[in-house]
């Protein structure tokens, strides 16, 4: 199956909703006119980490989000990945990712799984513990955000469901571009699937981020970079390609579980 994705790199206005908001209708705009079947945007895109007040900025049980994303998916009737968003939640906080079909419907939402200390997301944030999977013109396709990608246990779980494209949004600083890239290869060589990642651009008071948002093929081949600006990118995949490497070397037939833990 052709899937045509298009990656909406974006700089993040800090702690600033309704600036980041206006952002996303020109973005899905475009990519309905490229012809895309899903866009795609990087994590926390509403607020940024502007973590210590995600009490006054966070979307309250993601009631904005939501309802945005599934009148453009609807209006420009493509797939809306959302990235990930802030929202608050019986008075907990949650990286969420909403994913909203052509009709306007829910197609899954992911609580981010493993949360990173560095930017103190543990010291604000809930975790999540449930998977996510969806289709994409009957393509299994499943959603990670940023930091899950360390933890290739957690991508392989959610692999072994027949996923074909592995999604992830992120905020990943400028100092780690390199093993970001390497990672992503990484994910996508040993769960033979195609890996699309959307990384935000520009800044905040703590850190510059470096896009450098990519497509993996599921050799690991780098199919598609952006640089460290915004900007809208559009490509076209075969995922017929995941069967052809998983045929040629049957990865997920050879494992031991019996022997992991």
């Amino acid at each position: 199956m052709k899937l045509t994705i298009s990656l909406a790199q974006i700089d993040i206005a800090y702690g600033n909703p309704d600036e980041n908001f206006a952002k996303i209708e020109p973005l899905v705009k475009q990519a309905a006119a490229a012809g895309a079947d899903v866009v795609v945007f990087p994590e926390m895109w509403n607020t940024g980490y502007d973590l210590s007040r995600f009490d006054k900025i966070a979307d309250e049980n993601g009631e904005r989000t939501r309802q945005l994303l599934s009148e453009l998916a609807k209006k420009y009737q493509l797939i809306v990945h959302g990235g990930s968003v802030a929202i608050k939640h019986d008075g907990a906080f949650y990286n969420t990712t909403y994913i909203f079909g052509r009709d306007g419907k829910l197609l899954t939402q992911y609580e981010k799984v493993h949360l990173f200390g560095l930017m103190h997301e543990d010291e604000f944030l809930a975790a999540g513990h449930e998977e996510d999977h969806f289709q994409i013109k009957g393509v299994d396709a499943t959603s990670v955000i940023c930091y899950d990608i360390r933890f290739p246990e957690w991508l392989r779980t959610l692999s072994l469901d027949n996923s074909r494209i592995i999604f992830v949004p992120a905020e990943w600083p400028t100092s780690r571009i390199p093993q970001w890239r390497r990672l992503l290869a990484a994910r996508a060589i040993e769960n033979q699937s195609f890996v699309v990642a959307v990384n935000r651009v520009g800044s905040d008071p703590d850190n510059p981020f470096g896009g450098h948002s990519g497509v993996y093929n599921p050799m690991g081949d780098e199919i598609l970079t952006l640089g460290d600006q915004p900007q809208l990118k559009t490509i076209t995949i075969d995922t017929t390609e995941t069967d052809e490497v998983r045929g040629f070397m049957p990865v997920f037939e050879d494992r031991r579980p019996e022997l992991y833990r």
